[in-house]
């Protein structure tokens, strides 16, 4: 049919063209069209045979799809029931099966592994923690006797992280133990409570949480008191293991007033998180807190466990009496000093013990990660995020990066422990033998603060060592305000300062008491008790101390430069504020005569401080200043003969803007608007002496 009109088509367009052409135009049309339709009733033929081929395939396809579908579905139903024995061998076998396929993906084969021989358990300096990756025998140097062995097989160290884990009873919360896969807070992630979508009662809840603890307690209170975190630990330090000997340990809680919730998960990481054969106890001091939940409810809680125990004072003592009290009663060979707002990581506790085994003068603090006091999202301290403690001269804790020399020593081993020249305080672990023989606390210093900074100049200059374990995790809520009261009648924290001054600083108190402009402290207590410790100990001056375990620490009399820094052309001197934690404020310009905040240094490695701060140039608008990082680059700063200062890294000089309202960076030209007044040389005080020995 389809050829019959084909041709009939063909006949017509013959006539059509003999009609209208003449000749040879005729002819030549006649070819084309001729051609050009047989190569179109070709491709016409084929598509017919694609057709026809495509309708008798068409059935058979989707027979085969659908028996696909059908043989998938009962295998994946199979495979979600389980096997098909039921009875409990063959279920066993399964799971059997089961949990080694898993290994056999998650965890390298380590056949080809060779035990090295375990170190004498009478040898205290050598230790005994183990690795169970070959890879890193290579890298465990002996740094200061930390040398290590190899673990055995892999199922021994799961049949025995299986015997030591504490598993408490359930209680009335919904989320108990690592099983926990649901719930807010989970796994340490952070929770958003939107204010607006509360009701009344829950709005009143959430203020007043705020109020009287200055975090989120209406969240908390929402959270699993056993919630689970993620083990966000080094590699290296998940392979490590250490000596079933491991000396035992008292933990030590203060609280004042704590919230239900954020004390009960407190101990509870602990309990959780502790071996039981080294947890010789908890102690909860309690240092007077009147809210009703911290007494009888508190202690009917704690009936069922055994190990945890309260002691209380009967009027308000501080932290440092109420750890006092604690340490009293204490039992374990070590002890371990903790807020009552924090979360125990997996591992937390054996890194510091193994350190404290191998000397028992040294004292370990853990990495200290942050819980958000808002969210309560635990986020962790990873390597890249280690600092060690410092100090300004006003006596108040910093942080600092990890010096060079101190990454060198320890073979940029980012699990090896490495030195701190001061601590937090408020997490530490320490033997007791050796917290009683360096004279425990001073206990006349009131509530808190100045006792951590006193106990780390104490731990190093009488001969002990203070270290942070990168092994080691503990979350802490690290709070904005103090939701407690102080006393008015007198400054505590000064007069705790003092104290330590007077007793540990020698010849450089000088510089605290100019930073709080007095001259002659008074109303600081009795500290003879405390001098004759010293003298006792034969402990080192603290020159020695800044020469030796500080020696990044500026000190005033050593600067290049100090006071105001005048403009020539105007009445103005720049102003810097770098409060600790606060940073990114501008530069600004004020009156030389009324402003305050006024007097900085050049130091000796070129950086403007001004306490924790730098002065700092970006490149982009603005001069602002920042914590400073001891790195040069944005920081490195020279004032150079023409009374220019001059920044290294941008090579432009600082100027004034006519108008004395403005500061920027500029070509240096030596103009009277880059010029700056500033005394050189350091002010009168004492300086380190190099040449010494000491």
């Amino acid at each position: 049919m389809y050829e019959m009109k084909q041709y009939n088509n063909e006949k017509n367009i013959l006539q059509t063209a003999v009609h209208f052409l003449n000749g040879q135009y005729a002819i030549g049309y006649l070819k084309y069209h001729h051609r050009h339709n047989s190569v179109a009733l070709i491709r016409s033929r084929r598509m017919n045979v694609k057709r026809q081929l495509r309708r008798k395939l068409l059935i058979p396809i989707v027979l085969l799809f659908l028996v696909a579908v059908l043989w998938y579905s009962i295998l994946l139903f199979e495979v979600m029931i389980g096997p098909k024995n039921t009875d409990a061998e063959d279920m066993n076998l399964y799971d059997v099966k089961l949990r080694k396929a898993i290994e056999s993906i998650d965890r390298p084969t380590r056949e080809h592994i060779k035990p090295l021989q375990p170190p004498n358990d009478h040898d205290t300096n050598s230790g005994s923690f183990y690795f169970i990756n070959s890879e890193l025998e290579k890298s465990t140097e002996n740094i200061n006797n930390y040398s290590v062995t190899l673990a055995g097989s892999n199922e021994e160290r799961n049949k025995k992280d299986e015997e030591m884990q504490i598993k408490p009873p359930l209680r009335e919360f919904p989320n108990v133990g690592v099983l926990v896969k649901e719930g807010l807070g989970e796994g340490g992630e952070p929770v958003n409570i939107s204010k607006r979508l509360l009701n009344k009662k829950e709005k009143e809840e959430y203020r007043n949480g705020w109020k009287n603890n200055a975090f989120n307690e209406y969240l908390s209170n929402r959270i699993s008191l056993d919630r689970t975190l993620k083990d966000q630990r080094i590699e290296k330090c998940k392979l490590i293991k250490y000596p079933e000997n491991l000396p035992d340990v008292s933990v030590i809680v203060t609280f004042h007033n704590e919230a239900w919730s954020v004390l009960l998960r407190s101990i509870h990481s602990i309990i959780n998180r502790t071996p039981k054969h080294l947890l010789k106890e908890v102690i909860l001091a309690d240092d007077w807190s009147d809210m009703p939940h911290l007494g009888e409810p508190l202690e009917k809680y704690l009936e069922d466990y055994p190990k945890v125990k309260i002691v209380r004072a009967t009027s308000r003592e501080g932290l440092v009496r109420a750890r006092l009290r604690g340490y009293r009663v204490a039992t374990g060979t070590v002890l371990v000093f903790l807020d009552s707002h924090i979360e125990c990581a997996e591992g937390w506790i054996e890194p510091m013990l193994d350190r404290i085994k191998r000397n028992w003068t040294t004292v370990v603090t853990p990495c200290i990660d942050i819980i958000d006091d808002d969210t309560f999202g635990f986020r962790f301290q990873g390597p890249n995020d280690m600092f060690a403690g410092g100090f300004d001269w006003k006596m108040v804790f910093n942080w600092h990066s990890v010096p060079e020399k101190e990454q060198k020593r320890r073979n940029y081993e980012v699990y090896l422990p490495y030195r701190s020249p001061t601590m937090a305080g408020g997490l530490f672990a320490i033997s007791r033998a050796y917290f009683t023989y360096i004279g425990t606390y001073d206990d006349g210093m009131d509530i808190w603060g100045g006792e951590n900074l006193e106990i780390s100049f104490r731990i190093w200059m009488c001969g002990g060592t203070l270290e942070t374990t990168p092994c080691s995790h503990v979350g802490h809520i690290f709070r904005k305000r103090s939701p407690y009261k102080w006393r008015k009648d007198v400054d505590v924290l000064r007069k705790n300062n003092i104290r330590l001054c007077e007793v540990w600083l020698d010849e450089y108190k000088q510089y605290y008491y100019d930073k709080i402009g007095i001259h002659s402290p008074s109303d600081y207590g009795n500290i003879t008790s405390r001098i004759e410790i010293r003298k006792k100990l034969k402990c080192k001056s603290f020159e020695w101390f800044l020469k030796n375990i500080y020696p990044e620490m500026w000190v005033p009399g050593e600067s290049l430069a100090y006071g105001q820094i005048a403009a020539k052309t105007q009445p103005y001197c720049l102003k810097g504020d770098c409060e600790y934690g606060q940073t990114g404020k501008p530069i600004s310009l004020v009156n030389c005569s009324s402003a305050h905040n006024k007097v900085m240094y050049l130091i000796t490695t070129k950086e403007i401080r001004r306490d924790n701060g730098c002065v700092d140039y970006s490149g982009k608008p603005g001069i602002q200043m920042e914590s400073c990082h001891q790195m040069r680059g944005n920081q490195e700063w020279e004032y150079r003969e023409d009374n220019t200062l001059y920044h290294v890294f941008s090579q432009k000089c600082l100027e004034i803007s006519q108008d004395g309202q403005t500061l920027f960076m500029n070509t240096c030209l030596g103009t009277d608007h880059q010029i700056w007044l500033w005394n050189r040389g350091g002010p009168q005080g004492p300086t380190r002496n190099w040449n010494s020995l000491d």
